[in-house]
């Protein structure tokens, strides 16, 4: 992480202060400099000067993320959101972050956001700022975040096993049948859980049943607050979903298609608590992880390969399918940082 140091007209840069660039106010050959709307530094354009001020000039400035070397972050009132959505939305980018701060206190949390942080931090030539950004600057080399294998996009995702821990009654609530406009495969379904880690393979209602006929375009995917996967690999909650979002299909060998939305049912029924723990010993995801699926025999999920099992004949010691993804989301994005669900 940079210290940069905010001169104002007339002052002269610092000696032995841990400072690693100058932001003046006039074109220099030797600083950094913001000419509309464009940061420049002695060889050129480095980036994007961005003001925010609401959620479209948020967006103006994610849209930069990509094209540009640095965006340089200024809030109109300080906030700590945009700038974490910011650093989620430039994971996997070359793009660095500069952010503003005005008090000894930002710096911490600009400094850490997300725990990543931003690329810089911008101060003006006050020795409380100065001090608290060059203690976080300090903290950020001493500081390993953890890595995690992020999905690369293609046609398969991996294959987790997962034992049933328990079934636990969960009382009513609200539950999501989501129909698409096309129609699954037996052995396909939805990638659903209350851990963005560790998604349950939900099966499609294509298996007959005695009672009701099928609904091969439906999904009885669960509760409103579980995750579930999208075609680009990011996640919704369920509540968030919408006709026309994209959401990614998954057979039980791991083959991949994109599937659109048509239509979202919700109704009250009594629910499942269904917990679960990675079949294995993996110490770099965590162990446990549940989902909230309707109680009812429509409602199934992959054993193995070829079998779906209704979540009312599921028992402990089970072994289900699904996916061991990434640690940690930001508004749906895969983020380098550690997150905790349980």
């Amino acid at each position: 992480m940079e210290i940069w140091l905010r001169l104002a007209p007339g002052e002269i840069p610092l000696e032995n202060e841990g400072v690693d660039r100058y932001l003046v106010s006039e074109p220099s050959d030797q600083h950094l400099h913001v000419s509309s709307g464009t940061l420049v530094g002695p060889s050129g354009p480095l980036g994007a000067h961005v003001r925010i001020e609401d959620g479209t000039t948020q967006a103006s400035g994610i849209e930069l993320i990509g094209s540009v070397e640095w965006i340089l972050v200024e809030c109109e009132s300080w906030s700590m959101i945009p700038l974490e959505n910011l650093i989620a939305a430039r994971t996997g980018s070359p793009t660095k972050i500069a952010a503003v701060i005005t008090t000894p206190l930002q710096a911490q949390g600009a400094g850490f956001a997300l725990e990543q942080g931003v690329d810089a931090l911008v101060v003006e030539r006050v020795p409380a700022l100065l001090e608290a950004a060059a203690v976080v600057k300090a903290q950020r080399f001493e500081y390993e975040a953890p890595t995690f294998a992020l999905v690369e996009d293609g046609d398969d995702l991996p294959v987790t096993e997962m034992v049933v821990e328990s079934i636990d009654e969960a009382g009513v609530g609200d539950r999501y049948c989501l129909d698409f406009l096309s129609l699954f495969y037996p052995g396909e379904g939805l990638l659903v859980g209350s851990s963005a880690s560790n998604l349950l393979l939900v099966h499609s209602e294509t298996v007959p049943s005695t009672f009701v006929p099928t609904r091969p375009f439906r999904v009885n995917a669960g509760a409103p607050h579980a995750y579930v996967l999208m075609a680009d690999r990011s996640t919704k909650y369920m509540s968030e979903l919408r006709s026309g979002d994209a959401l990614l299909a998954m057979t039980s060998t791991g083959t991949t298609r994109s599937v659109v939305l048509g239509r979202i049912k919700i109704e009250q029924r009594p629910m499942l608590k269904i917990s679960v723990k990675l079949n294995g010993n993996n110490k770099r995801k965590p162990q446990m992880s549940h989902v909230f699926l309707q109680q009812a025999e429509t409602v199934r999920l992959m054993v193995n390969l070829d079998t779906p099992i209704s979540v009312t004949d599921i028992a402990m010691g089970d072994v289900v399918l699904g996916w061991s993804g990434h640690g940690g989301r930001h508004l749906g994005k895969t983020i380098d940082s550690r997150v905790e669900e349980r």
